[in-house]
C-alpha cells in the first residue's frame, strides 16, 4: 500500500497513468559528467507511472485540474503580465468575446427561469410534421429538454454538423478579416499594420446544449510587431473602438462548404446573430451578467470550459437523443463523401469525429505572441522537479534568485540532457480498485483546494479561484 500511495502521489491522483519501463541518464550538457541515472526497477512498483495529461474532465479529472491550472496561467499571463509577460501589457485594449453557432432549427433552452417558448393561445402554431412551435415549460439548468430541437425532422442536423466541421476555419477568416478591420480604421495597409499595432488572442470552444461549439476568446491590442508585448501606438484603438470593429467585422465573414455528394448542395456558413463583445475591465464584478469583467474572471472561465468536451451534453445513462443525430449526420456525410469522390476528400475524414459532432478544432488556440505556452509551462515543471531532485542529492538549496527566468527559458539554455529508452506497457492502473483509490484521492484534492481557497478569501461570498478555474459562490 505505501508503495501504490507513492505512485499514485508522483503521478497527482492521475486516473489512466501511462505505464513504462526502462531507464534513463542525465548529463551535463557542458562536461559530458553523468549526473544520475534512473531505472523503472527502481519505481515503487518496479513500473514507471506518468500521469495521462489528459485535459478532459470526465476521463482524469486530476490531469484536467493541471490543463486548466496551465490554462489559467496562460490566460492569466497575456491578461495581467508574468510567465515572462510584461505586466505593462495590462493596460492594452482587452475584449472578452463570444462567438455562437446559428440557428438550425427551434430548438429548448434555459431561459433563467422563464418559459421556454411561449406563445399566444391564438398564435400556437405546428410545424409542417404536427409538431408544436411553443413551449411553455420552464427548462432549469441541467434539463436534458435543454438543446434538443423541438420538431427533430425539421432540425437542419446536416448542416449544423457542417458548420461544426468549418468552425476552425470561420474563426481563422475572423482573425484575419479583423486584422484588415483594424488597418483600415488606421489608414495604414494591411502589410502595414505590423508598424503600428497587433492582435493577440487566445480562445476556447464549448459545447452549447444544442450540440454545438462557440468559442470565447479575449482579444488584444498590442504595439508593433516587432516591440514585442507592449502598449500601441497613441494613434491606435482604444478598447471600445476595438469592440466596434468586431461587432462590425464577424458577421460579415462567411466559409463556402462544398457539397457533400451530387445530392448535395455548397453552403455559405456565418457565425450566430449573438455575438457578444465586452471591454475587460478591473473594475469589482458582482453576479450580474451586464457589470465590467475583471481579468482574473475571465481567466478562470476560458480555464474551466478547456476542461470540458462533448460527455457532458450526454444524458442520465444514455445518449440524449439530438446528440446522437449529431453522430449520426457526422458518421453517414462521410459515408457519403466517399461513395461520391474518388480521391481522399476532407468530408471523408469526418468519421474520426463522430465522438467530437464534427469539431475537429483544438479546443484551446491562443496567437504565437498572445502569452506563454502550455508548452513552457509543462517544461518549467519538469526543470523544477529536476532542481529539486538535485538539491535533496546535494544538499544544496535552491538558488531562487531569477528563478522564473530560468524555469521558463528557452531549451538551448538547459545545461543538462536526458538520454533514456523506455518501452510502453499499457494505460491505467493494475486493477479497478487503484483507480477508485485514484478518484477518491483526486476529488479530496480538490475539495481541499476549494476549502483552502475560501479560508484564504476569509469569507463564503464573492470570487475565488479554485484548481484554475473561478466560482462564484
Amino acid at each position: 500500500m505505501d508503495a501504490f500511495a507513492d505512485t499514485l502521489a508522483a503521478v497527482h491522483n492521475c486516473a489512466r497513468p501511462v505505464r513504462l519501463a526502462g531507464s534513463s541518464t542525465t548529463i551535463d550538457a557542458r562536461t559530458g559528467e553523468v549526473l544520475s541515472t534512473f531505472r523503472s526497477t527502481d519505481a515503487p512498483l518496479g513500473v514507471l507511472f506518468r500521469p495521462c495529461g489528459n485535459r478532459r474532465a470526465h476521463v482524469c479529472p486530476a490531469c484536467s485540474r493541471t490543463y486548466a491550472r496551465d490554462t489559467f496561467a496562460l490566460i492569466s499571463a497575456g491578461v495581467a503580465g508574468g510567465k515572462t509577460v510584461p505586466e505593462q501589457v495590462a493596460g492594452n485594449p482587452l475584449l472578452f468575446a463570444t462567438f455562437t453557432a446559428p440557428s438550425f432549427g427551434l430548438v429548448h433552452g434555459h431561459r433563467g427561469g422563464r418559459p421556454c417558448r411561449p406563445r399566444r393561445r391564438d398564435d400556437r402554431t405546428r410545424c409542417v410534421h404536427g409538431r408544436p412551435l411553443w413551449c411553455t415549460a420552464i427548462h432549469e439548468p441541467g434539463d436534458e429538454r435543454s438543446g434538443a430541437p423541438l420538431c427533430p425532422d425539421c432540425h437542419d442536423t446536416a448542416s449544423a454538423v457542417l458548420w461544426q466541421w468549418h468552425a476552425p476555419e470561420l474563426w481563422r477568416r475572423t482573425t484575419i478579416a479583423l486584422r484588415r478591420a483594424v488597418a483600415a480604421h488606421l489608414g495604414v495597409t494591411e502589410s502595414g499594420l505590423g508598424e503600428h499595432a497587433s492582435i493577440q488572442y487566445a480562445k476556447v470552444a464549448e459545447y452549447q446544449g444544442r450540440g454545438l461549439v462557440h468559442f470565447h476568446a479575449l482579444i488584444r491590442l498590442d504595439g508593433p510587431a516587432d516591440a514585442g508585448i507592449g502598449a500601441p501606438s497613441p494613434d491606435a484603438l482604444d478598447g471600445p473602438a476595438l469592440a466596434a470593429l468586431v461587432r462590425d467585422t464577424a458577421p460579415g465573414v462567411t466559409v463556402l462548404a462544398e457539397a457533400v455528394d451530387d445530392q448535395d448542395t455548397p453552403r455559405v456558413l456565418a457565425w450566430g446573430a449573438q455575438l457578444d463583445v465586452r471591454v475587460v475591465t478591473a473594475g469589482h464584478r458582482v453576479d450580474d451578467p451586464t457589470a465590467a469583467l475583471t481579468p482574473g474572471q475571465v481567466a478562470g472561465y476560458l480555464a474551466k470550459y478547456a476542461t470540458k468536451d462533448v460527455s457532458g451534453l450526454h444524458g442520465e445513462g444514455q445518449q440524449r437523443p439530438h446528440i446522437a443525430a449529431f453522430r449520426a449526420a457526422c458518421a453517414a456525410l462521410a459515408d457519403r463523401a466517399a461513395r461520391h469522390h474518388h480521391e481522399d476528400h476532407d468530408y471523408q475524414r469526418m468519421g474520426r469525429w463522430v465522438h467530437m459532432l464534427g469539431f475537429r478544432g483544438h479546443f484551446g488556440t491562443k496567437s504565437r505572441r498572445y502569452s506563454v505556452t502550455l508548452g513552457a509551462l509543462r517544461r518549467a515543471r519538469a526543470r523544477w522537479q529536476a532542481m529539486a531532485a538535485e538539491s535533496r542529492r546535494t544538499g544544496e538549496p535552491i538558488d531562487t534568485r531569477d528563478l522564473e527566468r530560468r524555469l521558463l527559458a528557452d531549451d538551448d539554455e538547459e545545461s543538462t540532457v536526458v538520454v533514456g529508452s523506455w518501452t510502453y506497457l499499457g494505460t491505467g492502473w493494475r486493477d479497478a480498485a487503484e483507480e477508485a483509490l485514484a478518484l477518491a484521492a483526486a476529488a479530496r484534492a480538490r475539495e481541499y483546494d476549494q476549502w483552502r481557497a475560501e479560508r484564504r478569501d476569509g469569507h463564503h461570498t464573492g470570487t475565488h479561484h479554485s484548481g484554475g478555474t473561478t466560482s462564484t459562490r
